[in-house]
């Protein structure tokens, strides 16, 4: 769990959201079980290295009060390249608590040797855990996966104390034969007829009456 410093702030708006990311600091709120939302700042070196790192839990120092807070929501600009906001969920260790997390599928399926191509169904599961046991992702090994075959999510082998919220029917992966490219004839070109071997030309026809 990663430790990060937040400082209890009073400006809003965007003229002074911009004013603190000039200073390197990300603006955030802080929020849940039964406590009034506080709206902090953060530094921005500081969350992006845990969020570079997969943490999804982070023990945050507001003013030297220390509380346990569950990334619950990052907002990025319009290019992705850095974050705007972050919402932060207050949450006890013993806490359970719902989170998307991604699954990565491992290996190279059998079916790949006969043609097939992999497809990845769904990138990410919603599942339910205890806060201090958020998996970072989710492993599937697709080896034993043969063309025309397809993995569920009731297929994946989830962590102890993990349960899955999704539909279990729902397909994870699949592993299909690759379509034949179907090439479209050109607007405006007509198709060419076949020859008929042996066949006259007008030519020919008229040489001979």
């Amino acid at each position: 769990m990663a430790q990060i410093k937040a400082t209890t702030r009073k400006e809003t708006g965007s003229r002074q959201v911009k004013k603190l990311r000039a200073k390197g600091l990300t603006p955030a709120i802080l929020y849940g079980r039964g406590e009034r939302p506080v709206q902090v700042t953060i530094s921005e070196h500081d969350l992006e290295l845990a969020l570079q790192h997969g943490e999804r839990l982070l023990e945050v120092d507001v003013d030297g009060a220390i509380q346990n807070a569950l990334v619950k929501d990052v907002q990025y600009d319009t290019f992705g390249h850095f974050v705007q906001h972050v919402d932060l969920l207050r949450v006890s260790l013993t806490d359970r608590v719902e989170v998307d997390v991604r699954v990565v599928l491992r290996g190279t399926p059998k079916g790949l040797a006969v043609g097939g191509v992999l497809n990845q169904i769904a990138g990410d599961i919603k599942i339910e855990c205890p806060v201090a046991a958020i998996p970072e992702e989710i492993r599937v090994m697709v080896t034993e996966l043969g063309l025309d075959e397809s993995l569920h999510l009731r297929d994946i082998q989830l962590p102890e104390g993990v349960v899955l919220l999704d539909d279990p029917d729902a397909v994870l992966c699949q592993c299909t034969e690759v379509a034949e490219e179907v090439v479209a004839p050109v607007e405006g070109e007509a198709e060419a007829e076949p020859e008929v071997i042996g066949a006259k030309t007008e030519e020919e026809e008229e040489a001979a009456e």
